[in-house]
């Protein structure tokens, strides 16, 4: 889980707020799939392919594994730079993320995600991904 070779990058900075926290005042360990997500779509929307136009062309993008490694705790109101940079797409979308203390650069988590075309129609998972979404690369990645 690296940033090097990544076709494609996106970060976001979030504020944690109180209601993502355990009584400790850390961030529970279920709330980092929601800041994934959140630069999920940072990048997506670099090539025109958030979930709304994932619908629109006929396709549903689920995750089918998460892999999440916690190197250090986040906490209430500490800002955090997520970065998420896309490795893979012929067949899935393959995704890395780094999660950063936004003020010192400490890294507190990696973790890797990946999503596979399901038809919207025949509920089909797709084995190579669908000409719409390498055409929307194929305009970026140049």
């Amino acid at each position: 889980m690296n940033k090097r070779n990544a076709l494609l990058t996106a970060s976001v900075e979030i504020e944690i707020p109180f209601h993502d926290c355990d009584p400790m005042r850390i961030v529970w360990h279920g709330n980092y799939a929601r800041y994934l997500e959140v630069a999920r779509c940072e990048l997506l929307r670099k090539f025109d392919y958030d979930y709304l136009q994932m619908h629109e062309s006929g396709y549903m993008w689920p995750i089918i594994d998460m892999n999440i490694k916690y190197v250090g705790p986040a906490t209430f109101t500490q800002k955090l730079l997520v970065e998420v940079y896309l490795k893979e797409y012929e067949t899935r979308l393959l995704l890395d993320y780094l999660i950063f203390d936004a003020a010192s650069g400490k890294k507190l988590t990696k973790a890797r995600t990946s999503q596979v075309a399901v038809k919207i129609d025949t509920n089909e998972m797709q084995f190579a991904s669908p000409r719409v979404l390498l055409d929307k690369l194929a305009r970026v990645l140049k």
